[in-house]
């Protein structure tokens, strides 16, 4: 751990595969969360037939996971020494990035949500804003933005996911201090062999030399060629 302090950044993109041509704004968290939220969730059908006790639970589908978190706005200067008239200006600039229609989509956009080696790629479902703080004439000055995320994957990505044939699924890790690239791939793949195939994939010449942040592309891998 470098001790380094980094801040949760949400990253908009006008396209699902957020590539840097496609992006449009970033934020920067004033103060980083205390917390977050990941939820996973299964659905099975459970039919159950006239006159049965029970019934067995038959997969139906595996839903998008869900990132919550929540970003503070406070504009009294205690946290940077800059206070201001109040949160609107900054609010509404949130809420533009994260809500808006975006005309040349004709969608909201696509968001990347990076903290340190927590990388989410998804779509907001939700915003929530709670004003805490006032001054005396009902002017805020401290909100809390309750931020709700569905994942959201490129479709080449979803059907190799989702293909019975495929050897694996498709991962994309940040490098973090201690990680070698054989010690990732046996995270991954259960076998740290198919670490050439992995270094290939990423145009890696020198697979011992990992830079901390440098993001590596786990592909679906052929198990014969090692």
């Amino acid at each position: 751990m470098s001790g380094k302090l980094e801040k949760m950044k949400i990253i908009a993109y006008k396209d699902a595969a957020m590539s840097d041509s496609s992006k449009v704004d970033e934020h920067s968290a004033t103060i980083n969360p205390e917390t977050y939220q990941l939820d996973y969730k299964i659905e099975y059908n459970d039919k159950q037939g006239q006159g049965t006790s029970g019934s067995q639970q038959k997969f139906k589908m595996t839903k998008p996971e869900e990132f919550t978190f929540e970003f503070l706005f406070d504009n009294t200067g205690i946290i940077d020494g800059k206070a201001k008239e109040d949160i609107w200006d900054d609010l509404k600039k949130f809420k533009k990035m994260l809500v808006d229609y975006d005309g040349a989509i004709h969608q909201p956009r696509h968001f990347k949500l990076i903290w340190g080696v927590t990388l989410f790629k998804g779509r907001l479902t939700s915003l929530n804003i709670n004003f805490k703080l006032f001054k005396p004439d009902g002017t805020p000055i401290r909100a809390v933005c309750k931020c709700s995320f569905k994942g959201s994957i490129e479709e080449n990505i979803r059907v190799a996911k989702e293909d019975a044939k495929s050897p694996d699924l498709t991962h994309e890790k940040l490098v973090k201090a201690s990680d070698h690239l054989t010690l990732m791939t046996y995270e991954i793949y259960e076998d740290p062999r198919y670490y050439l195939q992995v270094a290939r994939a990423n145009g890696l010449t020198n697979f011992r030399s990992l830079a901390v942040g440098q993001k590596v592309f786990f592909p679906p891998i052929d198990k014969g060629a090692k």
